[in-house]
């Protein structure tokens, strides 16, 4: 079979089925545009072998056995020789890990033309180097199990992953897959060119790391980077850099855990004279439901925005301040070639 003119499979985890119905939706609305509005296109600095092709979901039934392992069965497997194929999963908790890896390792012996594993969140991304003998460095770890993915008849798979916590994590990976890094942070500016003050906002960095991680997104704008000193057992938030003053300031880092340096930057920079304070991560991590500190008024934030990248994030969307920047269209852009944000 040749998969050069056929729809692209998509597969999911169940955790991340929403995600892939709304991504294959808006491929289809990329393919339903009519051919005047694709040339006034800005095609995609890394080309897309997917479009101008259709998708299609497809099911995988996600059981277990008795003794709690995995009972999984790919609906209608046949029909995947020769067709490129696309799996959107997460990595969110150990618990699942085990039973998509299972899943991944046979999709190219399952004979897909190509393979693509889209995983917004890279999950021990935090853990990637040895400090003291006798750390385990399990972004390695991870990469290594990731790399065990079989060949396509194609070639290597690819790994997409956004915003990853250290960039050099992509040398982790064998020359077995391709690791495919990609950022959410352009939905943020797409989103702030609707703010009412858009002429009066400036962006904050927590710290050192993501100010290298993040500023060249902003090459226009002055930034403010805010460093933590160690007072004895203490951890004390200050800005370092920039000026907050009568500022709206929005924070920005790759992703939150505890909450607690956000919340102490916010609370640096409200007493520097910012105007308000809001924050944006990719990655709402916040485990034990500590997203709830951010509700409380000792440091009001007036927005907080998050990704879809991991499962939960919805549900803590329904509280103030947070609001969901979907991930829908960035990657349905990419699988398609396509750009079509339209950043101030």
């Amino acid at each position: 079979m040749n998969g050069d003119d056929s729809p692209v499979m998509v597969y999911s985890h169940p955790s991340m089925a929403l995600l892939a119905q709304d991504v294959v939706s808006r491929c289809e609305e990329l393919l339903s545009l009519t051919e005047g509005r694709k040339r006034n296109l800005k095609r995609s600095l890394s080309f897309s072998p997917y479009g101008p092709r259709g998708v299609q979901y497809r099911n995988i039934q996600w059981k277990k056995f008795n003794d709690g392992f995995p009972d999984i069965f790919i609906d209608d497997v046949k029909d995947m020789q020769g067709r490129d194929v696309i799996f959107i999963g997460s990595f969110h908790s150990p618990d699942i890990i085990f039973e998509q890896l299972s899943l991944l390792y046979m999709f190219p012996r399952y004979l897909a033309r190509s393979f693509h594993f889209i995983l917004p969140y890279f999950p021990t991304g935090t853990m990637e180097r040895v400090d003291t003998e006798g750390q385990i460095a399990t972004a390695k770890t991870l990469a290594t199990l990731l790399s065990a993915i079989p060949l396509t008849t194609k070639g290597p798979a690819q790994i997409c992953i956004f915003d990853i916590h250290a960039l050099q994590e992509r040398f982790y990976f064998s020359d077995n897959i391709i690791p495919r890094l990609e950022s959410a942070v352009p939905l943020l500016k797409n989103e702030t060119c609707k703010l009412p003050d858009i002429d009066n906002i400036v962006y904050a960095f927590p710290d050192d790391g993501a100010f290298k991680r993040f500023h060249l997104f902003f090459p226009e704008e002055n930034s403010i980077t805010c460093v933590k000193i160690r007072d004895g057992k203490k951890r004390i938030v200050k800005v370092k850099d920039g000026n907050p003053e009568g500022k709206h300031v929005i924070i920005i880092d790759d992703l939150v855990q505890t909450g607690g340096t956000l919340k102490e930057c916010g609370r640096a920079l409200l007493e520097k004279g910012a105007k308000c304070v809001s924050a944006y991560v990719t990655h709402a991590v916040f485990p034990n439901k500590s997203w709830e500190k951010f509700m409380q008024d000792d440091v009001k934030f007036e927005n907080f925005w998050i990704t879809d990248s991991l499962p939960h994030a919805k549900s803590i969307c329904e509280n103030k301040p947070f609001k969901l920047l979907s991930l829908r269209d960035p990657i349905a852009e990419m699988l398609m070639g396509y750009d079509l944000m339209p950043y101030c």
